[in-house]
């Protein structure tokens, strides 16, 4: 678009602890990775949420009239707050005056916004939500796609998914040779509903997906497969499922390592071996969703986002913008070549 670097539009209004959690995310984001940051949002309060007026030097402050609240229907409530925080900040990708939009306010006002203000990639029907989760293979992720926008699919849609997702996978998540696989409840190809059968057959008959079969839920997980593909009603449930058993994996620790003197003990030398697990199994360490599919980058955080996962979504678009995501799935169905990144 013209930037030297990625510049990222923030919906500072948006998520249980906006603005101050947005702002310090947005913050070390300036500081630590190479990306310029617009803060999105009601500027008085912005510079409130922070200790000194010095932290903001260097990021642009976009104003704006409100937000969208979590009980206000999408649609309607974007229609009627043109200024919305939100809808300001789709504008200025819109206007290519930035690359992509992070938010944490409502998820399904930020899908609308996408869609009313950005539109859909040309060849795309429905777009998705894909998240990266950790694996039981250390250093290896899998996407799972849609975990939210779409709760009744069609094949075809499947089948776009698994696409987008190979595409995510190859070019940001480093991946050559993405294996890709359709949630169901057995392995074999006979087993499933009838969209599982369809899309089953859609995905082996496509040359551009990488098909490895069906993927049971035990599998998701597992490192067996880099792209697991399922309609938005099953995504959301296996998403919420995956935070809560990191948080109570987390939990449990933090109750149990400390009992006792040994406990104790033990828990301080394995503070770095803790750390890590951590690192492995919080959700806030991804950071958000991206919203593939959409003619510019989106990434839709937890509501409950504090700085750090902010931060990493701020890194997830970073990335995205970075690797031409969507410019890729857009050339896919136009079948249109695109030169190499620097250091391809």
């Amino acid at each position: 678009m013209g930037f030297n670097r990625a510049r990222i539009a923030i919906d500072a209004m948006g998520g249980d602890f906006a603005p101050g959690e947005i702002v310090a995310g947005a913050i070390r984001a300036k500081a630590e990775l190479d990306v310029d940051v617009a803060l999105v949002g009601d500027v008085d309060q912005i510079k409130a949420s922070t200790a000194s007026p010095e932290q903001l030097v260097g990021i642009e402050l976009v104003p704006a009239e409100g937000s969208i609240e979590m009980h206000e229907e999408p649609l309607s409530a974007l229609r009627k707050k043109p200024q919305a925080s939100i809808n300001v900040a789709m504008d200025l990708v819109k206007r290519n005056e930035a690359d992509a939009v992070v938010s944490a306010g409502h998820s399904g006002a930020a899908m609308a916004a996408a869609l009313l203000r950005l539109g859909r990639l040309k060849g795309i029907d429905r777009p998705a939500i894909g998240a990266v989760f950790p694996t039981v293979v250390a250093n290896k992720s899998v996407l799972i796609l849609d975990v939210g926008a779409n709760v009744d699919c069609r094949p075809k849609y499947l089948e776009q998914f698994a696409i987008m997702g190979t595409i995510y996978s190859r070019y940001v998540l480093g991946v050559d040779t993405p294996r890709v696989g359709l949630i169901n409840i057995g392995e074999e190809p006979c087993k499933g509903n009838d969209l599982a059968l369809k899309a089953h057959q859609l995905f082996e008959e496509n040359p551009n997906i990488p098909f490895a079969g069906n993927a049971e839920g035990r599998d998701i997980l597992s490192g067996q497969f880099d792209v697991v593909v399922c309609d938005g009603f099953v995504g959301n449930v296996l998403l919420k499922f995956a935070e809560a058993v990191g948080e109570s994996v987390l939990q449990i620790l933090r109750e149990e390592l400390p009992q006792g003197v040994r406990g104790k003990i033990g828990a301080s030398i394995l503070k770095p071996n803790l750390r890590r697990i951590k690192q492995r199994v919080d959700h806030a360490e991804h950071g958000g969703g991206l919203l593939l599919g959409v003619a510019g980058v989106t990434v839709i955080s937890h509501g409950s986002s504090q700085a750090p996962s902010v931060f990493n979504a701020i890194r997830l678009a970073k990335e995205a913008v970075d690797n031409r995501v969507q410019d890729r799935i857009q050339a896919q169905y136009q079948r249109v070549a695109i030169p190499a990144a620097d250091g391809e």
